[in-house]
């Protein structure tokens, strides 16, 4: 291959791995399937948790689940060694769970 050749490749892979990496916060969450009864985006809860408990999301979900209006985001958010649940109702947009998440984590 000449070297021409190469360099679009590698422009070509650098450039999707990019559109990746930024697209993450589009992808898909667990329970999505339940955000037709939203009526707070999860663009809109993973701020309200991050003002909640600054860290990094490393897990998300959109769950049934009692209190609130029973609909809540679910957020594990990991700052400093430690994992904190954050639930933000999907209707209201209150937060109905700020703790460390237990032993056991769902």
């Amino acid at each position: 291959m000449s070297m021409k050749v190469l360099h679009r490749y590698g422009v070509a892979c650098a450039a999707t791995g990019l559109a990746l990496a930024l697209a993450w916060p589009a992808m898909a969450y667990s329970g999505q399937e339940l955000e037709k009864n939203a009526k707070v985006s999860i663009i809109e809860a993973r701020a309200i948790a991050l003002k909640a408990h600054a860290g990094k999301i490393t897990d998300e979900e959109l769950e049934r689940e009692g209190g609130g209006s029973g609909l809540r985001y679910s957020f594990d958010i990991k700052a400093g060694g430690v994992t904190q649940e954050v639930g933000v109702d999907a209707v209201t947009g209150r937060v109905l769970e700020n703790a460390k998440e237990g032993k056991n984590p769902d």
